[in-house]
């Protein structure tokens, strides 16, 4: 994890560490949001943006801020984490909720190579996950046949049921590396195989591309995590090119993946965010998961090191990501519901000039 920090003073501040953001208002409710990496210049115009403005006031610093995605996420989660505060409720109580009492998480694990897999695959099972997101295995420029990768992706996904049980969900992530007809190849070779969908298959997102991979095989294909724009979603789901929608937390505010959720409802498909940050973020998914009637299953990062692990429990004041049975309980407090560590966020930050 990259991590910066940045405060700001005045009647309002924003502060950036792994990614997370802090929303500091006149009255000193303090709220915390999340997105992806920030430049410093990005983080003055979220200061101009926020400053002298009610939390409430989220639609005008969305637009404000639209042509900084990031920062436009994590301000807007902070500021929500500050109405909902002040509204003394749970954030999906705020946002309507809940839809649900318990939330399905999705593991996301990563390694290089099936032994470096192994360690935090183990810890996801120990701490309750049931459903795992697996990368695909790198292609080498020597596998020219199609055949011989295929057997190779197909020996991953049984290592993986192998440790993580026979009735596990698994979920092939591609992270766009396929070129589409190849993509095809692997979803029918893969349907015997029964995985939940075939994540960023391609990082072709035309229609005719993405239509060839779904024209071609049954198993769904979850496709979004670099799209921003809710134009291009719409396109997509009204040619039934996405059969799970997986707008990044990082890049896009709970209201703006709102938005995206309710696009996808009237074309019947469901939704499942894409997240690789950090803790705080995975709070605030949880909570805009129980807010949803789409939702599908929210992605945990399983951090591949102890070290790693650690301090993501640290910066939450010791409460860890995890779920009993492949779901995370609903916090039943005001806003985020967790106690942030703000000496563990200075601990871990690097100053972004």
């Amino acid at each position: 994890m990259r991590h910066a920090r940045k405060a700001v003073t005045d009647s309002a501040s924003v502060t950036t560490c792994c990614g997370a953001k802090t929303g500091r208002s006149r009255n000193g409710q303090t709220g915390y949001g999340e997105g992806g990496p920030s430049q410093a210049a990005d983080i003055a115009e979220a200061r101009t943006a926020v400053v002298g403005r009610r939390a409430t006031e989220s639609e005008y610093i969305r637009h404000r801020l639209s042509a900084f995605p990031s920062m436009e996420a994590a301000v807007n989660n902070a500021l929500l984490d500050i109405a909902a505060k002040t509204a003394n409720v749970p954030i999906y109580q705020y946002l309507g909720g809940p839809t649900r009492f318990k939330v399905r998480i999705l593991a996301s694990v990563d390694g290089r190579d099936d032994g470096s897999l192994e360690a935090p695959l183990r810890r996801a099972v120990s701490r309750g996950f049931r459903a795992f997101s697996v990368p695909i295995p790198a292609r080498d420029a020597m596998m020219w046949q199609m055949q011989a990768y295929v057997d190779l992706v197909r020996r991953r996904v049984d290592r993986v049921r192998d440790i993580a049980g026979a009735d596990a969900d698994l979920v092939l992530d591609g992270a766009g590396s396929l070129m589409p007809g190849d993509a095809a190849f692997i979803a029918t070779a893969l349907e015997r195989n029964h995985l939940v969908w075939f994540g960023e298959p391609t990082a072709v997102h035309t229609t005719d591309a993405l239509g060839k991979i779904t024209a071609e095989s049954v198993m769904p294909v979850g496709i979004g995590r670099n799209i921003h724009d809710l134009g291009a979603f719409q396109i997509l789901l009204r040619s039934g090119c996405i059969d799970v929608l997986r707008p990044s937390l990082a890049m896009n505010s709970v209201a703006k993946i709102r938005r995206m959720a309710a696009l996808a409802e009237i074309h019947y498909v469901a939704i499942a965010p894409f997240h690789a940050g950090g803790p705080i973020g995975s709070v605030a998914a949880i909570h805009m998961a129980a807010s949803l009637a789409n939702f599908y299953t929210q992605q945990i990062p399983v951090p591949a090191s102890e070290q790693d692990a650690g301090m993501r429990a640290e910066i939450t004041s010791g409460q860890t990501e995890s779920g009993t049975a492949g779901f995370a309980s609903l916090a039943n407090k005001p806003g985020l519901g967790i106690q942030v560590n703000e000496k563990a966020l200075a601990k871990y930050s690097e100053e972004v000039l």
